[in-house]
């Protein structure tokens, strides 16, 4: 079987029957929410949040991540920078990383949200353990079920 081209953040191309699986790259949500260093809590809180969003990642103008702002640094002091809010250096996932894997750690150490970034530290996404963790079992419910019309057959 022939896999899929596929490109990942950093722009390099994959292929092969896995390529077809999701990743983190493919789950991460595009849209999050991105400030700068010397923004103001305060003013920041208030689009995040009306945008539904309970994180903000902080980046430099080429989009590398410089830090991560969760519900609880978003509940700081408004008049404080996101540079003294932040959670400075996140930890932070490749996109081709399995989304079935990405699930799994972000369970098992509480991770709520990670930032996906290319080699160089840009942006690609934000992944959350609802995402990655639904889309996981999505995956195994699938698995489990041609499984089982395998065994019938």
């Amino acid at each position: 079987m022939e896999g899929k081209l596929d490109w990942l953040g950093a722009g390099l191309p994959t292929e092969g029957t896995n390529s077809e699986r999701p990743r983190a790259g493919d789950v991460a949500r595009k849209d999050v929410p991105t400030c700068f260093l010397n923004e103001r809590l305060g003013d920041v809180r208030g689009w995040v949040r009306a945008g539904g969003w309970n994180a903000c990642v902080a980046v430099n103008e080429e989009r590398v991540v410089l830090g991560l702002l969760r519900a609880k640094e978003l509940d700081a002091d408004p008049d404080l920078r996101i540079e003294e809010a932040m959670r400075p250096g996140p930890s932070t996932f490749r996109p081709f990383v399995a989304i079935e894997e990405m699930a799994q750690l972000m369970i098992d150490h509480d991770v709520e949200s990670s930032p996906i970034t290319t080699s160089d530290g840009r942006l690609v996404g934000l992944l959350t353990v609802q995402d990655a963790a639904r889309v996981a079992l999505e995956l195994r419910e699938a698995g489990d079920s041609s499984g089982q019309k395998e065994e019938q057959t």
